[in-house]
């Protein structure tokens, strides 16, 4: 959904107050392809800070279904996203001097504001448990829920040349 701040730049009394549904059913990043299991609508409120800007408030919830980086099952994280910004329309960029590609000839691009501050706020790492033990590197069981019998024993590298040696004389 776009919302137009046309008449707030014009009107330095006039606010624009919105909630605004969230209409994507997932966030896609560089990373997959993440299903959004919760969202409440965008609180958003604009109000006029000068010639040509803007002072952004929103509110963002969200819950993401994101997988563990160890065993690969979904992990609900969920977003509680407050922006605080003043930002110059005419130069598409906040106070700190950020680019802000949400805005275009007045308008804002509340879909578009979403992603970035998700985009932002996505954790580096997730993990359904601190004492996940994640899947076997060899036949791939999730070992939270099982155990293989795959040898898991990890021999040093530095002693790969030794281990080489020993694999030529078993060949003779």
């Amino acid at each position: 959904m776009v919302i137009d701040v046309s008449l707030v730049l014009s009107n330095p009394d006039k606010q624009v107050t919105a909630l605004v549904p969230i209409e994507m059913e997932a966030f896609e990043s560089g990373h997959g392809v993440y299903a959004i299991s919760e969202k409440k609508d965008v609180d958003i409120l604009v109000s006029h800070a000068g010639k040509k800007k803007i002072h952004l408030q929103a509110n963002i919830s969200l819950t993401l279904l994101i997988p563990c980086d160890r065993c690969l099952e979904p992990v609900e994280q969920k977003f509680e996203i407050q922006v605080l910004r003043e930002i110059d329309v005419d130069k598409c960029e906040t106070s700190e001097g950020d680019e802000v590609s949400y805005i275009q000839d007045s308008h804002i691009d509340v879909e578009e504001l979403v992603q970035n501050e998700i985009f932002v706020n996505l954790p580096m790492k997730v993990l359904c448990s601190e004492d996940c033990k994640g899947i076997c590197n060899r036949c791939g069981t999730n070992l939270n829920q099982m155990t293989c019998d795959c040898d898991t024993t990890e021999l040093d590298p530095r002693m790969s040349k030794v281990l080489d040696i020993f694999n030529q004389f078993k060949e003779v």
